[in-house]
């Protein structure tokens, strides 16, 4: 029997984590970085954390001819909140969710978000007794998560979990997948020296302060009692609109925001994006790519901010295979056009996916994702 599941306090992502994965793989995808590629690899992925994060159905590995990455590839990226202030099992939830599509042409990568609140039926999972839920699916990582275990053994089941209500709802499979670490996260971006950012809307902070003297603080936003931790005459970090280079701590919290934007979570998602599409970039200039130094500097932080799942392809396969992908060639897609599409159940506000947005998902899943956009062109958001 199911079960409906109320709402749960929880604090924007540490959403990050998925960036890491995206500009350190597209930084090795670039033609130019190709060069002495085989040199790194073996420092980039000796520390990377890998098993097997898919498991069953949602895994390519299981169709006819296994994993096969000579045709479309999807990848499916995981940014957790794990809650470390009174945290609980239950309060682990998958905050963000990406799939990385890449097509069979192999020239062009394609980020496509899926709403952290659409309203879904989370299948049975056997491992744990789980019988299944109709909740938010970024609530399926939290089902899968409970139970004993270690730590990864926990987060793989969790991410297994949400990749299986993910193939069940759309029917995509994946190639690859990962769970991004924030403090991995962070640390590519200061290796990287920043990105450079455009803030499209002025976006206030619920998760850092600043005092008269620019001193920042870090600060603690509990729902329902706002922003905590704030010191006396330190306000919240306010993003004004315009470009600009930002920080790896400033750029985090500007793709974090979704409270003060006036399209919320989409703005969020739309940003997420845009920090992915910078550190690819960043990840891909000559600054970094000319310079050996910087460049293996770079790879060994990313190869410690990521729990990895390639389905048995080797990493420089995966590498070599899609090097045409560039930085430059990334979409950035968003699901209902943008637009809200909210039911509200029991006072709890869920979010439902049109019926465009359910056909672009089988765009993805047939590899005939830029056909769907050049008949829909209001589904690529703004770079």
């Amino acid at each position: 029997m199911q079960v409906e599941r109320g709402q749960r306090r929880r604090r924007d992502p540490l959403w990050a984590r998925i960036t890491v994965v995206a500009g350190a793989v597209l930084m090795m995808l670039s033609g130019t970085a190709i060069v002495g590629v085989r040199v790194v690899i073996g420092s980039a992925t000796s520390n990377i954390e890998t098993t097997n994060l898919l498991g069953g159905e949602a895994a390519a590995a299981q169709r006819p001819g296994g994993n096969n990455i000579k045709g479309a590839v999807n990848l499916l990226l995981v940014g957790i909140d794990a809650r470390p202030r009174g945290s609980s099992e239950t309060s682990v939830l998958a905050d963000t969710i990406i799939v990385l599509h890449i097509p069979a042409s192999h020239d062009q990568a394609y980020l496509v978000s899926i709403p952290r609140d659409w309203r879904v039926d989370i299948p049975a999972y056997d491992k744990i007794g789980f019988s299944g839920a109709t909740d938010k699916i970024n609530a399926a990582f939290s089902y899968g998560y409970q139970g004993g275990g270690t730590e990864l053994e926990k987060r793989a089941r969790g991410f297994s979990l949400l990749a299986h209500t993910i193939n069940k709802l759309t029917g995509i499979t994946f190639n690859g997948a990962a769970i991004i670490d924030f403090g991995g996260f962070e640390a590519v971006v200061k290796e990287l020296g920043g990105v450079n950012m455009c803030v499209d809307e002025r976006a206030e902070s619920i998760h850092l302060g600043i005092d008269k003297k620019g001193k920042i603080y870090k600060l603690w936003y509990k729902e329902g009692v706002g922003i905590q931790d704030l010191p006396a005459g330190a306000k919240p970090v306010v993003h004004e609109k315009g470009c600009r280079r930002m920080s790896a701590q400033l750029a985090l919290d500007y793709a974090r925001i979704r409270k003060s934007l006036s399209d919320g979570d989409y703005g969020r998602q739309r940003h997420q994006q845009q920090l992915i599409k910078a550190i690819a970039k960043e990840a891909t200039s000559k600054g970094v790519i000319t310079n050996p130094l910087k460049l293996n500097n770079v790879i060994k932080a990313a190869g410690k901010a990521f729990i990895l799942d390639t389905q048995g392809i080797p990493v420089e396969d995966f590498i070599f295979t899609l090097r045409g992908v560039a930085a430059n060639d990334l979409v950035l897609i968003k699901t209902n056009a943008g637009d809200f599409n909210t039911v509200t159940l029991g006072g709890v506000e869920y979010q439902q996916l049109n019926a465009e947005s359910i056909q672009m998902l089988a765009a993805v899943r047939d590899g005939t994702l830029s056909d769907f956009l050049l008949s829909h062109p209001q589904y690529v958001a703004k770079a």
